[in-house]
């Protein structure tokens, strides 16, 4: 065994799923993982391949007032202390953050400890806990082309790409499906890992906008979140639409291989899997966000064509219809924009970021081999139980030998 590498991640599949391709990849290096996060990564660290999970005290300065953040502060006071202990117990080599505010407590305290650390940024914006930890680390790890860092920090920049999951990579390998004029076309529709009431809301009523021939071709699959299941379901089946729809969709990159065209946000594991796949999408990024990063992540591939970016503020059924309208008529289009989005993809981002934790985790030059690669294979079920093993309620409760 190699040592013990530290995943800090959010609790969300944006976070979790880059942190899960990473992990695949050291475990096969011979490195033992352990995930630090919130209480939120049940729904979506099944296949998480960590010998031991810490949820971490944390909180965001999003409330609003004195006392919210007083609040925040002292809760994320309380998640440096445990998490400093947390750190010394399991002794990593090195701690990757990879964004969230749950993973400020556990960086911080790798650094105070003397642990290397790392931060993995995926979207063309930094965010925020990253903006506040990018000068305490060693490394920031960098995602997307498009992110640019202020020049006291580019000296520790090593551009790595997203790290994808398996299940992506293996989709990646499935062409375009063929798409006939006036053929089936399936469409792929979802939100994120937590879903989109707009998206719940605008998607029903546009294709309620379109003429009953193009209607009648589409074969759906949507993700909604559990509230609006019952009323999005109800406005297919009044429009006669074949549509699957739920909560959350584990074989996510098998639905996006299948697709003919996704409609989205824009969070950048969305942007990046979109793009290892090859599949064309209308992204509608989240709106109102502080950083804008969601628009930023969607220009990386409207800007080459490899999708098509409509501001949801303003935006209407009528118009949202006559977009799919377009799309559906002309085949071709959507063609083209699955190569332009292929040829935007990097499917070995997981190999490169591991290549940048082992050299920091050794002390030695923090520079990506290209060269070395190990395949890594899907493991059905998890490595030793590794499915998400939540601590209780505190940072580490479990005993160790």
């Amino acid at each position: 065994m190699a040592g013990t590498i530290l995943l800090c991640a959010g609790g969300t599949g944006g976070h979790l799923f880059p942190a899960e391709a990473l992990a695949l990849v050291l475990e096969a290096r011979g490195w033992q993982i352990e995930l630090a996060t919130d209480h939120r990564a049940v729904g979506y660290g099944g296949n998480f391949p960590a010998e031991a999970t810490h949820i971490v005290p944390s909180a965001t300065f999003s409330g609003r007032g004195i006392p919210a953040r007083i609040g925040a502060v002292l809760k994320l006071a309380s998640g440096f202390f445990s998490a400093f202990g947390m750190v010394g117990r399991v002794k990593p080599a090195a701690v990757v953050g990879f964004g969230g505010y749950p993973t400020v407590p556990p960086v911080l305290a790798a650094r105070y400890r003397g642990v290397p650390t790392i931060i993995h940024d995926q979207n063309a914006v930094l965010g925020r806990a990253n903006r506040f930890l990018a000068p305490r680390v060693t490394k920031i790890a960098v995602g997307s082309p498009a992110l640019k860092l202020p020049a006291r920090l580019e000296a520790k920049a090593v551009p790595t790409g997203n790290p994808v999951r398996v299940a992506v990579r293996d989709a990646a390998r499935r062409p375009y499906p063929a798409l006939a004029a006036n053929g089936p076309l399936d469409l792929l529709v979802f939100g994120g890992s937590q879903g989109a009431r707009f998206l719940s809301e605008i998607v029903p009523a546009a294709i309620g906008q379109l003429p009953p021939e193009l209607r009648g071709r589409l074969r759906l699959v949507q993700q909604c979140r559990p509230e609006d299941l019952g009323a999005v379901e109800a406005t297919y089946r009044r429009l006669n639409v074949t549509a699957e729809l739920a909560p959350f969709f584990r074989n996510l990159p098998d639905h996006i291989a299948r697709s003919h065209l996704v409609i989205s946000r824009s969070g950048a594991s969305t942007v990046a899997e979109l793009a290892v796949i090859g599949r064309p999408a209308i992204l509608i990024p989240l709106p109102g966000a502080i950083d804008q990063d969601q628009m930023a992540n969607a220009r990386t591939l409207a800007d080459i064509g490899g999708a098509w970016l409509v501001d949801e503020r303003g935006l209407t059924p009528e118009a949202l219809a006559a977009e799919l309208s377009g799309l559906m008529s002309a085949p071709e289009r959507l063609q083209a924009a699955a190569a332009a989005a292929a040829g935007k993809g990097q499917a070995d981002g997981a190999e490169k970021l591991a290549d940048l934790v082992e050299a920091v985790a050794r002390k030695e030059p923090a520079v990506p081999a290209t060269t070395r690669r190990r395949p890594v294979q899907r493991r059905n079920p998890p490595p030793r139980g590794g499915a998400l093993r939540l601590v209780a309620q505190s940072v580490d409760q479990e005993k160790r030998p």
